[in-house]
């Protein structure tokens, strides 16, 4: 029976690089897969582009709402008699609870692999739904690891506004005109940022 996998990791872990790279193993022994990424996600339009310039075309940029299930069934037909194998998921955090739960059917009633790569926690250390979801239903989880500037495992995703730390807005940010940027950080240098701020996130 396929499984629903979840790999997540901060800011720059490479999680992209990863999909890309699962990609084309699959593509390697001649096996199908779909790449999935959420329309709100608008970095790279409908593309999957990674940290060190990789790219690849998404086969399902899903909106809000849609049905995920219904919308690989239909790529997936599209694409001919050859048997689907895995489905790739970008930014899955962005995705609805509904909409991980569609894709758990991917798993068990289609027997397709499904590998999601996201987020887990945003600029506030609050889980995003899609990602709470997917650790209540994934059959396997895997971190992906990224460092601080410290050089410690970076677990947590600071917001850069123009250039200044910021503990305040919108979970996703709509761009307004302001550079926005993210920057992993360790616990430790999390929390002096939030304290030069004056803002209380955690403690």
């Amino acid at each position: 029976m396929a499984k629903l996998h979840f790999k997540y990791g901060a800011m720059n872990s490479g999680k992209s690089d990863t999909l890309i790279k699962t990609a084309y193993n699959y593509a390697e022994r001649g096996l199908a897969t779909l790449t999935v990424k959420p329309a709100l996600d608008t970095k790279g339009e409908d593309w999957v582009v990674a940290r060190g310039g990789a790219r690849r075309r998404v086969d399902v940029l899903v909106a809000e709402g849609e049905d995920l299930r219904a919308r690989i069934r239909a790529a997936a037909a599209a694409q001919g008699d050859q048997p689907l194998h895995c489905v790739l998921v970008d930014e899955s955090q962005f995705l609805s609870p509904a909409q991980i739960d569609q894709l758990f059917l991917v798993a068990k009633r289609d027997d397709v692999s499904v590998i999601c790569y996201g987020l887990r926690t945003d600029f506030l250390a609050h889980e995003f739904p899609g990602s709470r979801r997917l650790f209540e239903l994934a059959d396997n989880f895997e971190k992906l690891p990224t460092m601080c500037r410290c050089g410690s495992q970076a677990e947590f995703n600071c917001r850069v506004v123009d250039g200044r730390h910021v503990f305040e807005g919108d979970q996703v940010a709509i761009d307004d005109g302001a550079v926005v940027t993210y920057e992993s950080l360790c616990g430790a240098c999390f929390m002096r940022e939030q304290d030069a701020a004056g803002a209380r996130v955690i403690g």
